[in-house]
């Protein structure tokens, strides 16, 4: 069974950085896009930001220009670097994988989820 492990949420005070981490372990064959969620009490679940296998990047608007995703395909790892972070970003942000089992069953995973909390 694949899991996907999150951590690096917390507390920050606006302006603040924070790296989050999600890592991927089980059987695994090859992993697609991996991505990162966020959703704010009262608000719809938005992508953030995902990465393709071979590093192909997108951004919400929100946060082009302060938050960068990349991935170590070898640590079946994903990481968000945020950057000046804002009262807007607080949120629980979920780490998404979409991929292939050895069993070769193709699965889309949602991590547990990590609280961000920027304070002013």
């Amino acid at each position: 069974q694949v899991q996907l492990a999150e951590s690096g949420g917390g507390l920050v005070q606006a302006g603040g950085s924070l790296r989050l981490s999600c890592a991927a372990s089980g059987s695994i064959s090859s992993i697609h896009v991996m991505g990162w969620y966020r959703q704010a009490p009262g608000k719809q679940r938005e992508l953030v930001a995902s990465i393709t296998p071979g590093g192909s990047t997108n951004y919400a608007d929100s946060v082009k220009g302060r938050f960068t995703i990349s991935r170590d395909n070898a640590k079946n790892t994903v990481y968000l670097q945020m950057n000046s972070l804002k009262s807007e970003d607080t949120a629980v942000y979920y780490c998404n994988a979409r991929l292939w089992g050895n069993s070769g069953i193709y699965q889309n995973l949602w991590g547990q989820g990590t609280q961000v909390t920027v304070s002013s």
